[in-house]
């Protein structure tokens, strides 16, 4: 389990309990290489962010404080709030675009050749930047792969994207893209959801694949309240989140 967790990115490492001390070095964050780029062990996650006017002062503020104790990778996509959130990022890494890692995510109904270059041109709007560090299909939708792959690279090729990688693939899919450009592969996964255990985390540690883990707490839910959890975090005296 130890050596599949380091290939594991953004926030995976708390999954593993004998890795908690290990998240900090010297004060702090420690990082791990993607796509070329050194990157924290967890990132900051958007979803729901930009779906309520009122807090988005907080949201934005929040992820400035995220990114002031070195979480700087922050996850959105274009389908948080209908582009809201990627908005809310772009007010958050203004004058500290270079400090921060972006990831965002294209709709599969939008992964097409036509439709990719569209897509990520008004990310970039939404986020007032020129360029996305990470760009991931969100999930397998209906255009062939080489097509997304082929609109990817083009994106890639002028600047406009570092890297691109998917999300919520399963090995069959990963089989099908069959292509080693492919940065990560973000999925769920948590104490209690660990089905890529069975497949397709030894599938992706087998080729030095990457793993990049969201809603690892549970989205905060009824985990953050399982006694064993709170064991760990008195432990270590630290929080259960």
């Amino acid at each position: 389990m130890r050596n599949l967790a380091r290939l594991l990115l953004p926030e995976t490492c708390l999954l593993n309990c004998s890795l908690i001390d290990h998240l900090y070095a010297g004060g702090h964050m420690r990082t791990l290489e993607l796509a070329g780029n050194t990157v924290p062990v967890l990132g900051q996650g958007t979803w729901h962010m930009g779906e309520k006017g009122h807090q988005r002062s907080a949201e934005i503020a929040g992820l400035c404080l995220g990114i002031e104790q070195g979480l700087t990778l922050i996850d959105t996509a274009e389908m948080y709030a209908d582009g809201a959130a990627e908005e809310i990022v772009g007010q958050a890494i203004a004058g500290q675009r270079d400090k921060v890692f972006v990831v965002s995510k294209v709709y599969p109904h939008n992964a097409s050749s036509a439709g990719i270059p569209v897509a990520c041109e008004a990310s970039l709007r939404r986020m007032n930047t020129d360029y996305i560090d990470l760009y991931l299909l969100h999930w397998p939708g209906n255009y062939p792969l080489t097509e997304t792959v082929e609109a990817f690279e083009r994106l890639r090729e002028a600047g406009k994207i570092g890297a691109w990688g998917v999300s919520n693939f399963d090995v069959r899919d990963m089989i099908e893209l069959n292509n080693p450009r492919c940065a990560t592969n973000q999925v769920l996964y948590n104490p209690e959801q660990r089905g890529i255990e069975f497949d397709l985390m030894p599938w992706s540690a087998d080729r030095h694949l990457p793993l990049m883990a969201y809603c690892p707490i549970g989205q905060a839910g009824d985990l953050l309240y399982h006694p064993a959890l709170h064991e760990i975090a008195k432990r270590h005296e630290a929080t259960p989140a």
